[in-house]
Order: structure tokens, then sequence, then C-alpha cells
């Protein structure tokens, strides 16, 4: 194992640093501070190594404003209704931020993802990591009570890169859901299309959403909408072809099952696989919930990534982990609520082999 940390540019008069993660089989992983943003996620495959998410080669392309590329997801990831929930009989009011649908999404206009946060690294018993810490303040885009929050990312020998995210709420009682947002490709990031990529998610269920993204409260089985099935290993491609799909887009929160993973105190999720390659992530969390997303919008405006590579609708994936949308206004949803002096810690575990 091996840890490095390398300048990344400067913000507000602060100097940008990112951490490099790197194991004996090969894989790198690089974070940076601004934004908790996972920007590089190096794996060897059956052709050599590729990086196999999308993200940008320099600073400012980041602080000009992107769909997410790498970015922690927070204080609530995914979408809130009209910006709006009540708590202790409290109505709060948050930004809407995503122009198409008019909803509050990921946080709002300045989201977790735009702030410098602290961070320190280690490398400790066969696995290296990078912590990162920062306090939301009371008020911050609407949100009650004061939140500290602890985001550590890690790489270990047998090639899984854990994401762990502790909050804590200080003073209020607050809602929380904090997400990671990659955008994988497994053949590399320059590669044109996931649609041969196959897809299992451990989920017979999905929350069904209205024509602005909110979900309507129903929990469906898959099994009623083809399209929406991947309880076994389907092509993706395949599943966008079929009837039902508007627009061959994917945007849809799973309802995970619980199976048991090899990954202690976690279950199955999801796994992926680019046969080209060669190359599997299977995914595990103690989250109730994953968000399959196929990239279709990214070709709504021009995006120049990293090595040149200009990124377009299809060519990436997002398999979020994460509490159900709109969990505030959904009586029977999980709760994202957090009590004041309470601390949550979620785990989810991104398992490589090639």
């Amino acid at each position: 194992m091996a840890v490095t940390v390398k300048p990344f540019g400067r913000f507000w008069n602060q100097d940008i640093k990112a951490t490099v993660l790197t194991n004996k089989n090969g894989m790198e992983v690089e974070v940076l501070d601004y934004g908790c943003i996972m920007r590089r996620l190096v794996v060897p495959g059956k052709n050599g190594p590729a990086d196999v998410i999308l993200g940008f080669d320099n600073l400012a392309q980041y602080l000009y404003g992107h769909p997410c590329y790498g970015i922690l997801a927070g204080r609530v990831a995914n979408r809130i209704h009209n910006g709006e929930f009540t708590l202790n009989g409290k109505t709060y009011h948050l930004p809407c931020n995503e122009g198409p649908t008019g909803q509050h999404l990921h946080g709002g206009v300045r989201g977790f993802d735009k702030y410098v946060w602290a961070s320190e690294a280690e490398e400790k018993d066969g696995v290296s990591r990078v912590i990162l810490r920062r306090t939301s303040e009371d008020g911050e885009q609407g949100y009650p009570g004061e939140l500290d929050v602890l985001a550590e990312i890690s790489l270990d020998e047998d090639n899984g890169v854990a994401m762990n995210f502790t909050a804590t709420a200080k003073d209020q009682d607050t809602i929380v859901n904090l997400a990671n947002h990659n955008y994988y490709n497994l053949a590399g990031h320059g590669s044109p299309s996931i649609e041969d990529h196959e897809l299992r998610l451990y989920a017979d269920a999905y929350t069904p959403v209205q024509s602005n993204m909110i979900p309507t409260g129903e929990i469906r089985p898959v099994v009623k909408d083809p399209a929406y099935d991947f309880t076994s290993m389907k092509r993706i491609g395949d599943q966008m072809a079929l009837p039902g799909l508007p627009d061959r887009m994917f945007d849809v929160n799973y309802v995970l099952n619980g199976t048991p993973s090899a990954e202690a105190g976690l279950t199955l999720a999801a796994e992926l696989r680019d046969p080209a390659s060669g190359r599997t992530m299977t995914v595990s969390t103690d989250l109730p919930g994953i968000q399959f997303y196929n990239g279709s919008k990214l070709s709504l405006r021009h995006w120049d990534g990293k090595d040149g590579v200009v990124y377009q609708a299809f060519n990436s994936l997002c398999l979020e982990t994460q509490f159900f949308p709109d969990a505030p206004n959904q009586p029977d949803f999980p709760s994202i609520v957090l009590k004041a002096g309470e601390t949550r810690a979620t785990h989810t575990m991104h398992r490589f082999s090639w």
C-alpha cells in the first residue's frame, strides 16, 4: 500500500490537495479535498489498467459546474419535492436547483461538493485511506442544525474501495442522506458506451416516479415492468431497448433485498461487469437503496473530460447507495431524520476483480 499527496490548485486562497491511494495490484484511487471528489479510479484489466470513472483534469473545470462527477452528495442526496419538508412541526424551504424538474437535488446550489474539507491520510494494517471532515452550519442551504460530517475513503490489498460516511447532529434534529456519485465505465472513462456492460441489482422492487422525478410512494415489484428487472445479470443495452422505458433512461431507485454479502455487516447491492476488459465491480452496503442512472442526460451540455475525452450520454453509469429519494415527504420510506446528539454511520464497499 502507498499514500501520496499532491497539489491540485487553489480555491478562495486555499490550497487544494489530491490524495492518491495505491495497492500492490496496480489499483489507484485519487480523492480531492475539494468536495470529497473521487477524481480517478484505476483498475487493471485484460489489456492493462484503465481509469474507470469520469472526471476532469484540473480544478477550474470542477469549479465551473458539472453533473456531480465523483462528488459526495449532501446534506441530502437525490431529490426533495419542491425543496420542502416538515420536521417537528416546522416546514423548511430548500433551493430548487434541478432546472428540468424544479426539485431540490443533491444538497442544493452549494452542496457538500462545493466546500473544501479538512483532510488527512494514513496507511495502516494493509489499508490506505483518506479521511475528510467538515461541519455543515445551521441553515446551510436551508437545512436545520449544525452537522459534523466525516468521510473515509479507503483502498485495501484485496481491491476493495470503501466509502464510509458518518454524520453527527449537534444541536437540532435534521435530515441526512450522504451518497457518492461516481460515474463508472469499466471499459475506461473514454469508452463511448456502457450498453455492453452487464448489470445485476439485488433488488426485487423499485420506487416509481412522476414526471418531475419525485416518487409516487409505491414500492413496485420489478416483475411488473420488465425493463426495470435486473434481478439476474442483464446486458444494459438490451434493457434500454425494451418498451416502457422513457427515452432509454434509467434514473431509478431500487429497494435492496438485504441479500447477504461476503463483506461483514453489509448486504449485496449490485454487480457490474464489462466482458471486454474482464473487469467486475461488486457493490455491498448497509443502506436500503441504490440509484441506477445510465448517464442519459450527459449530452445536454458539452463536457470536456479527462485526457481530452468528450463525455456524452450513455458512456457511463452511476450506482449510488442511499436512502430513498424524497424520504422526508414519504411516510412509508425509511426515515432520514437524525436526532440531535445522534450519529449515523453508513458503509459501502466496491470490490473489483478482473
